[in-house]
């Protein structure tokens, strides 16, 4: 059965959100909450499936409300509804590496297509922010990565130690460590989240 968490400070909403969840998945097992550290607590107890957040709620910025939610539950998809449409808040969730984003503005359809899409693995994004994806993508060249760093950060994405991701590749950590830390900077980062993150969003895997 799965599990989604509604994060909406507006009760209606919450009501609506909920709705478009059943009408995707009937047996859902749906939670609410009305603000971040909410969102935050629950997300840690009940491992949810699915989570389907505003960005404008109590408890911290819109930003940082998403991504520390992301870091809480690395696999969870996390569709955001919210009637904020600012160019940089729509990069900063591109970067958070959420799974859809989708206006308040939309109808029951469109948000119960978009919970359908993320949950078999695909990404929603309206035009908007498709067309500033392709912005950032093309901004400049992506990074170049060997198919070892390329092969390390899929392991590391599946949350694997550098000890495992050894003994899976008859390496030693302290290969997959310099691997790792080329990867990283080749990326622009220095943390295994953010090298994901980033991987992902310019399409590497």
């Amino acid at each position: 059965m799965l599990r989604c968490l509604i994060a909406d400070d507006h009760a209606m909403m919450r009501a609506a959100l909920a709705g478009a969840v059943r009408f995707a998945v009937p047996d859902a097992e749906i939670s609410e909450v009305g603000d971040f550290p909410a969102a935050w607590a629950a997300a840690t107890a009940t491992a949810p499936g699915l989570i389907v957040c505003d960005l404008a709620m109590p408890g911290a910025t819109p930003v940082a409300g998403v991504t520390r939610l992301r870091a809480l539950v690395p696999a969870c998809p996390i569709l955001v509804v919210t009637g904020s449409e600012e160019d940089a808040v729509l990069l900063a969730l591109l970067a958070a590496d959420i799974a859809g984003f989708a206006p308040k503005t939309s109808d029951g359809a469109v948000i119960e297509a978009a919970i359908r899409l993320v949950l078999a693995g695909g990404r929603f994004l309206p035009p908007r922010l498709a067309e500033l994806a392709l912005g950032v993508a093309s901004a400049a060249p992506p990074p170049r990565l060997t198919e070892r760093q390329r092969d390390i950060l899929h392991h590391i994405a599946a949350g694997r130690s550098n000890k495992e991701i050894a003994r899976e590749l008859d390496l030693s950590p302290a290969t997959i460590k310099v691997h790792a830390a080329a990867a990283f900077a080749a990326l622009g980062t220095d943390n295994r989240h953010d090298a994901v993150t980033r991987a992902r969003t310019l399409g590497l895997f």
